[in-house]
């Protein structure tokens, strides 16, 4: 009776799983691909671990316990590391779970199952499940600090341009002035400003002539 009846079971499990039966789904893993030299074999032990992640993604989407390893069947597995699965129903185990829910929790618990096996999304592949994109990865350095530090940089180059500008400025003005005060000791002309217009300064040493005055002179005839 228990061998007729682990027949039975093993006959329906055949009929659960195989290709393109209902709420199966194939998957191919290129081992040697993603690992090269450190590539490891497909064997048992792989199958098993398959088996529980699914398992573990399964529960952990329905928040459920009632999903065993014993309820993921894998069927017509390749040595190029292809295979379809199936996960039965833990209160029937004669029916499938609808392929809906199996796509669901796989997707939502893909980067765990990738993680398991040293792979990722291009290198294990559920054929008839989307990929789904990984999450996005935060800079180390919040935003906020990062426009912080441009804006007093922005400050502090601010503030330098105009202490330089300032100290140039100053230096400029000095070096006038001392050779402002050169050109008086020496007692050359220079030329002012007042009021906005240029004007001469009389050198006191030498004088200035009126030139007004000058040319009524010359109409007089020296005694």
């Amino acid at each position: 009776v228990l061998l007729l009846t682990l027949s039975v079971v093993a006959i329906a499990h055949a009929e659960l799983c195989k290709p393109d039966a209902q709420n199966a789904f194939k998957v191919r893993l290129s081992i040697k691909t993603a690992l090269g030299d450190n590539a490891y074999a497909w064997d048992a032990n792989e199958e098993y671990l398959f088996k529980a992640m699914v398992a573990f993604a399964m529960r952990r989407y329905s928040r459920k316990s009632t999903t065993q390893i014993s309820n993921v069947l894998l069927c017509n597995v390749t040595d190029r590391v292809s295979f379809w699965f199936v996960v039965t129903d833990s209160s029937k185990n004669v029916t499938t779970v609808p392929g809906s829910e199996v796509e669901a929790a796989i997707r939502m618990n893909q980067n765990r199952i990738n993680s398991a096996f040293l792979l990722s999304d291009k290198t294990l592949q559920f054929l008839k499940i989307t990929s789904t994109l990984s999450p996005p990865v935060e800079p180390s350095t919040p935003v906020w600090l990062i426009v912080f530090g441009v804006v007093l940089c922005l400050i502090v180059a601010g503030i330098v341009f105009l202490i330089v500008t300032g100290i140039q400025q100053r230096k400029k003005k000095n070096k006038e002035s001392t050779e402002r005060e050169n050109l008086e000791e020496k007692g050359e002309v220079t030329v002012t400003v007042e009021n906005g217009i240029p004007c001469e300064t009389l050198d006191l040493k030498a004088g200035h002539i009126n030139g007004v005055f000058a040319a009524d002179d010359e109409r007089f005839t020296s005694l």
